[in-house]
């Protein structure tokens, strides 16, 4: 994610912007593709539409209207989770600390995590019990840490790490942790950074870099693979790996009815894109970076195996710089969003929510400036993030 920050670029924690063509025709089983839009690469986010003094914003939908009610403030907040059995919001605090909407702090790394542009405490996630937490950050060398401690509800102790990976350059960290319906920790890192994947870290499937992974943290130590991983027994290959060829997968979410994966990757210089993985997968995917960017040639040829995105939109175009992943709307309290899936662009602050059959129905549903993340609510209702401190609860207006 590119993330440009109020003094320091969040610019990076999503990386460079990427530049879509014009929309494929989706792979078997997936959803129909979206029209391309717009987002520069490193760009500081231009001032939109602020959030209300009233601390709410709302706008109008294609069959209704939303609201960004702001239910608490922070200091850099880039991810969020809830946790099995307990009421309160987790938000992670690029600056390194994990805190309660409430504001009470359950782990403080603000002493050792790197203060880079795309660097920082970067992801959060519970174990399906509630038993464990797990946060993705960087070191002060910039190495990417998923480290674990137990936690009571009230004290996290046991601190111990699960995986690290050594970072060759400052940005495309990745950072976003969560639990799939299979109850394995899925974990997303970037290309390694730089620009344009110089390594070839993406289609290298002897590295984790440009991957997300499916790990069980808890079945060995430091952890264990799942024994139907894509890649278990194939010579080269690091059995960590569930799906490969993506750039910055700054954000990526599960369908908590159906179980499928949304993935959006950031772009490196004229496309964003969203891909999308079906529940039924046995994963081993190929999102085609750096061969391609987007539908696009980049280095490379596009392959058989490569899979289209199902939305991409342009760079450089209304101020778009970085797609920012978020969930298919399954909540009760909103029931023209039901089935929508939303997405936004940190630089740009739009909001689109698009039906997940008619991806090309995308609609702009409101505004967050510096928009970090989406979360997700045990109840299925929907949270934005903004950079600049505010956790909106996303409503019906």
């Amino acid at each position: 994610m590119r993330l440009v920050v109020a003094g320091l670029l969040l610019a990076a924690l999503i990386a460079c912007s990427a530049s879509p063509s014009p929309m494929p025709s989706p792979p078997a089983g997936s959803p129909s593709g979206g029209t391309p839009s717009a987002g520069p690469d490193g760009v500081t986010p231009a001032p939109s539409e602020s959030p209300s003094e009233s601390s709410s914003q709302s706008r109008s939908a294609e069959r209704g209207e939303l609201r960004f009610t702001e239910i608490a403030r922070l200091d850099k907040p880039v991810a969020f989770a809830v946790r099995e059995g307990d009421d309160r919001l987790y938000v992670a605090e690029q600056s390194g600390r994990l805190r309660t909407s409430g504001g009470d702090t359950v782990i403080d790394l603000s002493g050792e995590v790197s203060s880079g542009n795309e660097q920082g405490l970067l992801g959060v996630a519970f174990h399906p019990s509630g038993r464990w937490v797990y946060l993705d950050w960087t070191d002060a060398r910039g190495h990417t840490h998923v480290t674990e401690w137990a936690f009571d509800g009230t004290r996290a102790t046991g601190r111990r790490d699960v995986l690290t990976q050594e970072q060759p350059y400052a940005n495309h960290n990745g950072g976003q942790l969560a639990f799939g319906p299979d109850g394995y920790l899925y974990i997303a890192l970037g290309d390694g950074g730089s620009g344009g994947d110089p390594h070839g870290n993406g289609q290298d499937l002897g590295t984790l870099l440009g991957k997300i992974l499916r790990i069980d943290p808890r079945g060995a130590r430091p952890y264990a693979v799942p024994e139907d991983n894509p890649f278990v027994g194939k010579e080269g290959a690091r059995t960590e790996i569930w799906a490969y060829g993506l750039r910055n997968p700054w954000r990526f979410g599960f369908d908590r009815e159906t179980g499928d994966l949304w993935i959006g990757d950031v772009g490196q210089n004229t496309w964003e894109e969203v891909d999308y993985q079906p529940a039924g997968s046995e994963g081993g995917e190929n999102y085609g970076w750096n061969a391609r960017e987007g539908t696009r040639r980049h280095r490379g040829e596009k392959t058989r195996e490569m899979v289209d995105p199902v939305i991409t939109y342009p760079l450089h175009e209304g101020g778009n710089c970085s797609v920012i992943a978020g969930f298919v709307y399954r909540g009760q309290k909103i029931p023209w969003l039901q089935g929508r899936f939303l997405y936004g662009d940190f630089c740009a602050g739009w909001i689109r929510a698009a039906p997940v059959e008619e991806l090309d129905r995308a609609a702009e549903v409101g505004k967050v400036e510096q928009l970090s993340s989406f979360g997700e609510g045990h109840d299925g209702e929907l949270y934005a993030l903004s950079l600049q401190g505010p956790l909106y609860r996303i409503e019906s207006g």
